[in-house]
This record gives structure tokens, C-alpha cells and sequence, in this order.
């Protein structure tokens, strides 16, 4: 099935999304870390601590986080919970250069490592790692159940998955506060920090049309996945889904 937010491409309607996705991350990469905390007022590290919060009590010893961008929440990964070994993968290398700036500073390099991979298609074998995070990246997939099975297929049997992902609030005043800011005060600042003003129009027409709460839940489980759950978090503006993958 085709979902709303696999269409819409940075900057042309022709040619493949996940190339133009690759490019608008390249060209954003050395403002994204202030950008991103400037625009959500530093909430996102709350989320993220949330979700590495739920994961700690299963003590995975490999974690693979998908769309790692420049590496917060892989880091933060490997702060709380220390796996042996921690894979961040993305298609941006402009992204992953400045997480590997990050990581080797924090001292972190001989245990995290940053892979360039297609995440719809995987290079890694079957039931690799014992636990999958991806923060506010799925969204940029061209096929989101490609890339969540590809997810699921890479992940141990007992393994966990956990995603945050922008969303939506449907509820007032949060639902019309939100539409204002994400039409209108995230491109203005997008187009002040950055030379890619397409960039910060496209990432919030993506959350407009990303499928949400149960619509997720319900993908989650029909590709395989088990004990799926949600909880929306800030009145909407995030939302946070965990699964199993039973043996």
C-alpha cells in the first residue's frame, strides 16, 4: 500500500525520493543539531530519553538505530543502556560525518559505528540485532512498509523495536497551534539557519501526512510485528510506537 508522505519529495516531483532525501539532508547536515533542538525547544531530548527508557529494561547487546542523522539518539543509546556494539545507519553521509565528529569526541567510536545503508534495502543478515530505534526519520522512507519490514526481518527473534516520529495533534488548540508553527515558523527559521530553504517546507508536509496512532499500530502489525503500542506524547506533537518481534 502507498501512504500520503511517500510522495512528497523535497524538491521535484520527478525522479526518486530517496535520493532527494539524501541530497536535502547533505546540504542541511551542519545547522540540523541547533536547528532541530531550536525548533522543538529541546523537548525532543525529552522523547528520546523516553524511548531509550523503555528499551533499557530489555539490556540489548546490539542495537541498530535507523536514520541516525548525525547521532543523538544513538549516542544516548549507548550512554544509558551500553550495548556492545551500536550501528547507525542512514543514507546521508553529510549527516553521518557530523555524528561521527560527535561520537569520536564523546569517546564513543570504538563502539558506535556509522554505516551508509539504503534502509529499504538492508545488507544485513537475518535476525542480526536485539533491538531497533529510529527517531523522526521513517517518514523520509519511499515505501514505509518496505523499510519496516525490512526492519522487522533484521531483528532477532525477541528482539524490540522502538520509533518516535512527529506527529499531528488532533485535539484544540494544539492541533491549530501546531499547523501555524509547522507552516509557517519552521520554514521561516529553516530558510534563516540554512541554504536549503525547500528543506524545512517538505519535513513538515511530511508529518501532515504520515500515518498515525492506530493507522501505524495497525502496519506495525500486519508486517509481523507484536505487542505494539502507542502513546502520544506533548498533546500530539510526537508519538512513540514499541514492538516485539516474537520468535
Amino acid at each position: 500500500m502507498k501512504y500520503a508522505q511517500e510522495s512528497i519529495k523535497p524538491y521535484s516531483t520527478k525522479g526518486k525520493k530517496a535520493e532527494q532525501v539524501e541530497q536535502m539532508f547533505d546540504n542541511i547536515a551542519p545547522a540540523y543539531d541547533k536547528l532541530n533542538h531550536i525548533l522543538s525547544f529541546s523537548i525532543d531530548k525529552i522523547w528520546r530519553r523516553k524511548a531509550i527508557k523503555w528499551l533499557k529494561q530489555y539490556n540489548p547487546e546490539t542495537i541498530m538505530d535507523v536514520a541516525t542523522g548525525t547521532g543523538d539518539f544513538a549516542m544516548l543509546a549507548y550512554r544509558k543502556i551500553k550495548p556492545q556494539r551500536l550501528t547507525g545507519v542512514d543514507i546521508s553521509d553529510g549527516m553521518m560525518n557530523v555524528g561521527r565528529v560527535k561520537v569520536k569526541k564523546a569517546g564513543f567510536d570504538p563502539y558506535i559505528v556509522f554505516e551508509k545503508e539504503d534502509c529499504l534495502n538492508l545488507t544485513y543478515e537475518d535476525n542480526k540485532f536485539d533491538a531497533i530505534t529510529a527517531a523522526f526519520g521513517i517518514r523520509n522512507f519511499e515505501s514505509l512498509e518496505q523499510g519496516l519490514s525490512e526492519m522487522y526481518r533484521v531483528l532477532k527473534p525477541g528482539g524490540h523495536l522502538v520509533i518516535l516520529e512527529l506527529t499531528t495533534p488532533d485535539k484544540a488548540p494544539m492541533k491549530q497551534l501546531f499547523r501555524f508553527y509547522s507552516q509557517s515558523i519552521i520554514p521561516l527559521f529553516g530558510q534563516a539557519l540554512t541554504s536549503d530553504k525547500r528543506a524545512y517546507h517538505y519535513l513538515p508536509n511530511t508529518i501532515k501526512a504520515f500515518p498515525q496512532g492506530e493507522v501505524m499500530q495497525s502496519i506495525l502489525q500486519g508486517i509481523g510485528y507484536s505487542e505494539v503500542k502507542f502513546e502520544r506524547l506533548t498533546f500530539g506533537v510526537c508519538t512513540m510506537y514499541t514492538a516485539t518481534k516474537i520468535a
